[in-house]
C-alpha cells in the first residue's frame, strides 16, 4: 500500500510540473495626457498667497479686525502644563517661518485650558501657555513687538464635551492676526 501511495504522489507531481506556467504581464502606468501635464503648473500658480488665506473673524473685546489663517497652526499642551512639547516646538518653528514671510503681521497668541480647575487657575495657566509660545517665537527670531498674548482660560473651548478627548483639544494656544 505504501508503494501505490508513493506512485500516486509522484504521478501528481509530474502532472503539475509539466504544466505551462502563466506569466502575468502588468501594463505600465498610463502616461499623463498633455492636458493633465499642462494643468499641474497652473495649479501651483493658483495657490493662494498668505494674505488671501486670512479670514476675518468677530472677536468680543478686541477693537478692529482680526483674521485667522490656516498657515498659523494651533499648538497643544499636556494636562496642567505650560512647557512646550516637541510637537508644539515643531509647529512654532513652522509658524515662525510664516511670520518671517509676512513681516507686517502682528499676532495675538491665545492661551486656552480645559474646564478642570478654577477660573482663576485656568486664566493663569492659559497666560503661561501663551507666554511660553511667545518666548519661543522670539527665540526663533520674531520681533516681540509683533506679538501679544491673552488668556481665555477655560472660557472658549473648541470642544465643549466633558471627556479626555475634548480636554486635550482645549489645552492649546491659537494664533490670530490682529494687524496686517
Amino acid at each position: 500500500m505504501k508503494k501505490g501511495f508513493l506512485i500516486g504522489i509522484i504521478g501528481i507531481v509530474m502532472l503539475y510540473s509539466g504544466c505551462e506556467k502563466k506569466v502575468i504581464v502588468v501594463p505600465p502606468p498610463p502616461t499623463p495626457s498633455p492636458q493633465v501635464e499642462k494643468a499641474l503648473p497652473s495649479e501651483k500658480a493658483k495657490l493662494p498667497s498668505a494674505e488671501e488665506t486670512l479670514q476675518p473673524v468677530k472677536y468680543p473685546g478686541i477693537e478692529g479686525e482680526v483674521w485667522r489663517t490656516p498657515l498659523l497652526k494651533t499648538i497643544y499642551f499636556d494636562f496642567d502644563k505650560y512647557d512646550l512639547r516637541p510637537d508644539a516646538r515643531k509647529t512654532l518653528e513652522e509658524n515662525a517661518k510664516v511670520l518671517k514671510d509676512n513681516p507686517t503681521w502682528k499676532i495675538l497668541i491665545e492661551g486656552h485650558c480645559d474646564e478642570r480647575g478654577s477660573n482663576e487657575y485656568n486664566l493663569a495657566l492659559g497666560e503661561k501657555r501663551a507666554r511660553a509660545a511667545m518666548e519661543y517665537l522670539v527665540r526663533l527670531g520674531i520681533d516681540p513687538s509683533r506679538l501679544s498674548i491673552v488668556s481665555y482660560g477655560e472660557e472658549r473651548p473648541v470642544d465643549p464635551r466633558h471627556c479626555e478627548e475634548a480636554w486635550a483639544k482645549n489645552r492649546r494656544c491659537e494664533f490670530v492676526v490682529v494687524e496686517k
